[in-house]
Parts: structure tokens; C-alpha cells; sequence
């Protein structure tokens, strides 16, 4: 046992003097010591009913014969962190998260782990430390919230931040909008749409880290106490296996959550995610695999905000193992994998099956025949740029317009509420990339303003920040290069034509090579705006958006 350096032997008689002051028993140090990695904290909704969860992980551990150890992880409610200062500091928490659960988890040597997540950057940054850590290791999430309702209607977090831009358009009084803040975040847990945290919690069960059920079942149903505890004890299980999360996360497993990810037109942060936690894994994915994946995938699902379904629903339809057995029937997955449950994909999904064909489509009736997510490339983006395109209405799948520029999302955010962009405008907004925000925030005002002000079935939005899985719209982030590391997005000028073709995967501004040349010669880039503290060490060493805003080591 990884513990015995801790608990074992007269050299360990220090480590032990303050076990003891912990209160722990001989027989709780001859048994297997396992972290219980517990995100639970009093300011973000998915995250204030974990310590539940983490209790019922404690006696499922206990059960099993383990001793379980509690100690935390931070997390950030995107949603309350949207549209100021605070949002420079989300994406960069996944990294504190995975340094500091890897600096916890080998410090004290622990047999084994169960991450207790939730939110937007907390479940990747998990996923990353687990990797890096490779000891038996399961998730079990807080769960999602249940859908709100207003006017007779479900509805959710990206119908709140629409109705402000409904007000700032005359559409919708201040007691419509008190309407939606009273009723439309109904529970505890993650938000009730496809946004990133369940996008990343029903991947972290397709990729076969999390138990059937980890990303749908809702947080206050009285089930996902019960999955808390067959988590604490399958940990148990995959230690006595030796399974660990390098030989559930390889490169098929990443092309089999790529594949879901398409089905379920989950939000583009996974292009962000998922790379980055390959990368933890030692599996180095090109980006360009999303469009392969794409091509042949159907997308089988639209949540909020591509339609008006919640994860409650995609929870009774069948669940992720539900998905993942239509994909199958096409071939599209690898199912002979080993994952968490201590069995394969294949033993997995065997009896899952949809029961509602409307939250979960056939093979033969797909919402389309292309997955849910499109990498697109061009002379604005030529490393690449991310488009939900499950979330984009038809008549902006290819669209032409011109530029109207901003180099900050505040000034965006005043002219779309301001009455400045009309139909046909393409909203630039730029250095809010990794290194220019710092930390790439992102851009659910501004897409939700578009949205309530009715202009989302004609007017377009990019940026080197990227958006929330709430975003919906023809919304492109990730662009790289980002302006503040000298890429084209910062030579385009107000009035520039840009061109959008989803279809084809392109992105460009019309506007000559020679022309481009020019402006290059005399551009420099603007100085990312914050200049002390974590975010600046932050800008110094992370990488660009397409090789997922990683932390270089050099």
C-alpha cells in the first residue's frame, strides 16, 4: 500500500504520532487510506449540498473497508463571476485545482481517491489531478439542478441572463426579469442545462471515469446519495484491481468523450478541457480530430440552450449510457475500455436503452447528421476556433457581415445595449484570450444580450475569450492565435467583412494577404491588462486556446 510510508514501521512512528492527534485507530491505519476530494463550499449553487455526498462517499469507503479522509478543492460559480473582474479568475482556478489535489493527494500518500466535484473548472481540474496522481480513482458529481419555471415554462440559467437583455431592449419590465431571478434557478446543483459543468460531468462518465448516472442524476434526487456510496465502495474495488486512471484515460476513451460530446452538443469549453486533460494523461489530441468526429457522429440531443430540454429530462430518457448505446449501434465507440466500474464500455451499456426518443433521438431521426461542435479555421483563426454548432439557428450557419470591434467586453456589452449593433453586424471582441484577459473570460453577457435584444438569428460574435455552455447563438471563441500573442484577430478593422461558413469549417476576414501584411508591420499587441498576482504568473506561462490553455513548464 502507496500508505504503508505513512503508517507502517518504528520509521513511521512521527507520521503516526499525528494520525493520532487526528484521532485515528490502529485498525483505521491498517486499512487503505482514501482521499475523499470534496468541492463542497456555501457560495456556489452545484457545490452546497456535496458535503452531503462526500458523507455518503465516507460510508460507502468505510463499508467497502477503506478509511476515508476528507480534505477540499476550491470551485467558482461562473455565473457569478460573469461580467467583471471575476471571470479573469475562473478558467485559472482548474490548474490551482489540479496543483493543489496533486500536492494534497502525494503529500499524505493515499491509496486511493473519490473526487466529489461539480462546477465548470473544478471536474476538469479533478480529472487533471487524478491523471497526474494515477491512483485508483472514481467521480461522483453534486449532480445538476433541477429546470426552473416561469410563465408555465421550464426554464434555466441562459433564459435569466437573456431576460436583461430583453429589458435593456424595452421587451420586458423589471418585474418579468424579478420573474426569472425568483424562478429560474430552482435548487442546489449545477445548472439545469447543457452548460459546461454538465457537459463535463456526463463526459466524465463516457470517458469512464464516473459511475452510470454521475452526470444526469439531479442533485436533490435521494438516487445520487445512493451512487455517492457505490462510488466509495467501487473505489475500493478498482484498489483492489489496481485499476488506475491512466489505463481508463487513454486515447480511445478521449475519442470515445469526443464522440459524446458531438451526440450531445455539449458546451465548447470541452474543447478546452479535454485537451488539457489528455494532456495530464499523455495523450496529445490535434483539435482538427473534433471535425473527423463530428463528420460521422449525429447529434442526438439538444439541451438548453440549443432547445428547450434539461438534464432532469435527459436523466428519465435514459441517461449517458442511453447515448452511448444508440452511438454504438453505428460503431462509433470503443467498447472493449476498462473504466471506473471495473468493467468495459461494453459491459457498461449493454442493457441501457432510451426510453423517451425525443430527449434522446435514434440514429434515424438525429437533430443532424454532424455532431454538436465545429472547429473552424482561417485567415482570422489559423490555429483554429470553436463554434457550438448545435446552438446556432440555420440562417447563421453561414453568414457575412461587418466588423465592429472591441477590445474588451465591457465596451461590447455597452454597444449591444446600447442599440449600436444592428442585423448583419459581426461583434469582434478580442484580448480576452488565456494571456490577454488574463484568464479568457467568458462572454455570456454579451451572447445573452444579443439573444434578449433579438438579434441572435442575425448577428454574429468572436473572440479570443470564450463562452459559456449557457452561450447560444453564432458564437466562435477560442481564437487562435489570441490578439495579445500578436494573432490576426488583432489586425481586423471596424468595418472589415467577415466571412463565416460553419458548414465548411471556415473563418476569414476579406481582406487582401497584402493588406494583412501591412497592418501586421505596424501591430503591436496590447499588454495583458492585469499585471500582479496569480494572473500575471498566469499570462507569463499558459499556452493558447487550441492546445487547450495549458501551463507551459518552461
Amino acid at each position: 500500500m502507496k500508505s504503508d510510508t505513512v503508517t507502517k514501521g518504528i520509521e513511521t512512528a512521527p507520521q503516526r504520532s499525528l494520525f493520532n492527534a487526528l484521532g485515528l485507530t490502529e485498525e483505521e491505519l491498517s486499512r487503505p487510506l482514501v482521499g475523499i476530494v470534496s468541492s463542497y463550499n456555501e457560495i456556489v449553487p452545484g457545490h452546497m449540498n456535496i458535503d452531503k455526498i462526500v458523507e455518503a462517499v465516507k460510508t460507502g469507503v468505510a463499508m467497502a473497508g477503506g478509511t476515508p479522509i476528507v480534505f477540499p478543492a476550491i470551485a467558482v460559480c461562473d455565473g457569478i463571476a460573469m461580467g467583471h473582474i471575476g471571470m479573469k479568475y475562473s478558467l485559472v482556478t482548474r490548474d490551482l485545482i489540479a496543483d493543489s489535489t496533486e500536492c494534497m493527494a502525494t503529500a499524505h500518500q493515499f491509496d486511493a481517491l473519490v473526487m466529489v466535484p461539480n462546477c465548470d473548472k473544478n471536474v476538469p481540474g479533478l480529472l487533471m489531478a487524478a491523471a497526474r496522481v494515477n491512483v485508483p480513482t472514481v467521480f461522483v458529481s453534486g449532480g445538476p439542478m433541477l429546470a426552473g419555471h416561469v410563465n408555465g415554462q421550464k426554464t434555466s440559467l441562459s433564459s435569466m441572463f437573456e431576460a436583461v437583455g430583453a429589458y435593456a431592449a424595452g421587451k420586458m419590465d423589471e418585474a418579468g426579469v424579478n420573474d426569472y431571478v425568483c424562478n429560474a434557478c430552482p435548487t442546489c446543483g449545477s445548472c439545469s442545462g447543457m452548460y459546461t459543468a454538465n457537459s463535463m460531468n456526463c463526459l466524465t462518465e463516457a470517458i469512464g471515469m464516473g459511475l452510470e448516472g454521475n452526470g444526469t442524476i439531479p442533485a436533490v434526487y435521494s438516487q445520487r446519495i445512493k451512487l455517492a456510496k457505490h462510488a466509495g465502495m467501487k473505489v475500493m474495488e478498482l484498489l483492489e484491481k489496481n485499476i488506475r486512471p491512466r489505463d481508463i484515460l487513454t486515447e480511445k476513451a478521449f475519442m470515445n468523450a469526443l464522440t459524446v460530446d458531438m451526440a450531445l452538443g455539449c458546451s465548447t469549453n470541452t474543447m478546452l478541457h479535454i485537451p488539457a486533460i489528455a494532456h495530464e494523461a499523455g495523450v496529445e489530441l490535434n483539435l482538427d480530430i473534433a471535425n473527423e468526429i463530428s463528420e460521422k457522429t449525429p447529434n442526438l440531443c439538444h439541451l438548453a440552450p440549443a432547445g428547450h430540454h434539461y438534464m432532469e429530462e435527459l436523466n428519465e430518457a435514459g441517461g449517458i449510457y442511453a447515448v452511448m448505446k444508440e452511438l454504438d449501434k453505428k460503431g462509433l465507440l470503443y467498447t472493449d475500455l476498462i473504466t471506473a466500474t471495473g468493467k468495459t464500455v461494453a459491459e457498461n451499456i449493454k442493457d441501457a436503452k432510451i426510453i423517451n426518443p425525443e430527449i434522446i433521438r435514434p440514429l434515424d431521426n438525429p437533430y443532424s447528421e454532424k455532431g454538436g461542435i465545429a472547429v473552424l479555421r482561417g485567415n482570422i483563426a489559423p490555429d483554429s476556433c470553436v463554434v457550438k454548432r448545435s446552438a446556432v439557428v440555420e440562417e447563421m450557419l453561414v453568414h457575412e457581415g461587418p466588423a465592429r470591434v472591441f477590445d474588451c467586453e465591457e465596451d461590447a456589452i455597452a454597444a449591444i445595449r446600447g442599440g449600436k449593433i444592428v442585423e448583419g453586424d459581426v461583434v469582434v471582441i478580442r484580448y480576452e484570450g488565456p494571456k490577454g484577459g488574463p484568464g479568457m473570460r467568458e462572454m455570456l453577457n454579451p451572447t445573452s444580450a444579443i439573444a434578449g435584444m433579438g438579434l441572435g438569428s442575425s448577428v454574429a460574435l468572436i473572440t479570443d475569450g470564450r463562452f459559456s455552455g449557457a452561450s447560444r447563438g453564432a458564437s466562435i471563441g477560442h481564437v487562435s492565435p489570441e490578439a495579445a500573442a500578436g494573432g490576426p484577430i488583432g489586425l481586423i478593422e471596424e468595418g472589415d467583412i467577415i466571412a463565416i461558413d460553419i458548414p465548411a469549417n471556415t473563418i476569414n476576414v476579406k481582406v487582401s494577404d497584402e493588406e494583412l501584411a501591412k497592418r501586421k508591420e505596424k501591430f503591436v499587441p496590447k499588454e495583458p491588462k492585469v499585471k500582479t498576482g496569480y494572473l500575471a504568473r498566469y499570462a507569463k506561462m499558459v499556452t493558447s486556446a487550441d492546445k487547450g490553455a495549458i501551463l507551459k513548464l518552461d
